[in-house]
């Protein structure tokens, strides 16, 4: 296997030393540099000490659990976070990224599902979409600079996440067009995840709730039903 371009920092947090071994040792032979915690509250402290590039978060921990954890880290850090948990429920995977997660990976896995997890979550959250040259002005509320990675609803500026700047990218680039899901998923996630329409489905969620007056009601970023996502043509 190809190693990373660069080495990663990632912190690894569980309260079982076993897993902690398993995921440290899998990580480490891919060329990772590994920190471990095995609670919420010394994670929440290491990624602070650390800065790691990625947190692989398992939710079922005492005290403070992967859910706690993740909402609390969400108030002071972007780092992108893979969920591990036991449960194969959807509330709880749709919970974990409605938090914030990036991504989440079922007990029990084997180590190349979870190192390809890692590199896909880490492709998308450093690789920044191909930039426009010039700035968009959708209407009088909302303007558009790809090339500075700034949004501006109101004349005030949005931050959005590299998730969700991705697929904005994307369906603005084929504005009025229809963009089927598929092709949104292998584009902003990767191939191998064009199968799992809930993470467009929540991203855009978020999206909507950043840029739209209504999101109920959206009129910039529209759903073609059973097909994908059309972005309004604002250059009629």
């Amino acid at each position: 296997m190809p190693e990373p371009r660069e080495t990663h920092r990632i912190l690894v947090v569980d309260d079982e030393p076993r897993m902690i071994r398993f995921i440290r040792m899998n990580l480490e032979l891919e060329g990772y540099t590994v920190f471990e915690a095995d609670d919420g509250v010394r994670a929440l402290q290491q990624v602070r000490d650390t800065l790691p590039d990625l947190v692989i978060l398992d939710v079922m921990m005492p005290e403070l659990d992967g859910f706690e954890t993740l909402r609390a880290l969400r108030e002071f850090s972007s780092v992108p976070v893979i969920m591990l948990t036991a449960r194969a429920e959807e509330d709880d995977r749709v919970r974990g990224l409605e938090l914030g997660a990036d991504d989440y990976v079922t007990k029990p896995f084997s180590p190349r599902e979870l190192v390809s997890r890692v590199r896909a979550v880490l492709r998308r959250t450093e690789s920044p979409a191909p930039a426009q040259k010039a700035a968009i002005k959708v209407d009088d509320r909302l303007q558009i600079d790809f090339d500075r990675r700034e949004i501006f609803v109101d004349a005030k500026q949005v931050k959005l996440r590299p998730t969700e700047f991705r697929l904005l990218y994307h369906l603005v680039s084929n504005a009025g067009w229809v963009v089927p899901h598929d092709q949104l998923m292998a584009k902003v996630w990767g191939y191998e995840y064009r199968d799992e329409t809930h993470y467009l489905r929540l991203y855009i969620n978020y999206l909507r709730q950043k840029l739209e007056l209504d999101p109920a009601h959206p009129k910039y970023i529209l759903t073609e039903r059973g097909v994908g996502y059309r972005f309004v043509d604002y250059r009629t």
